[in-house]
């Protein structure tokens, strides 16, 4: 792997946690229980983290706030457009890993 400089390492990642967060956006037929079952996080896990890495610097946002931020719009409303009911395969899986009652 080349060089790179801290600056541009976190510009990198910067960039890459931002088309993920697109990917996750345009994707809405992707439930959250799906990819928690999949890969162990999901959409709150990923406004969970923006919050904490805030905290770490001294910035205070609402957990509202982030999950607006991640979702593209307020949590309610993605809930209320594109939430469907998990299957019970999808909800037992869920209970049975690691990650049920994920933060």
């Amino acid at each position: 792997m080349s060089d790179i400089d801290p600056k541009t390492a976190t510009e990198l990642e910067a960039a890459a946690f931002r088309r993920l967060v697109a990917h996750l956006r345009e994707r809405t037929d992707v439930q959250n229980i799906d990819l928690m079952n999949l890969a162990g996080f999901c959409r709150n896990c990923l406004s969970n983290w923006y919050q904490d890495a805030a905290a770490e610097r001294g910035i205070e946002l609402a957990k509202d706030e982030v999950r607006a931020l991640i979702y593209g719009m307020p949590y309610k409303e993605w809930q209320q457009r594109y939430q469907t009911e998990a299957s019970p395969e999808a909800k037992a899986k869920f209970a049975q890993s690691s990650t049920g009652g994920h933060k």
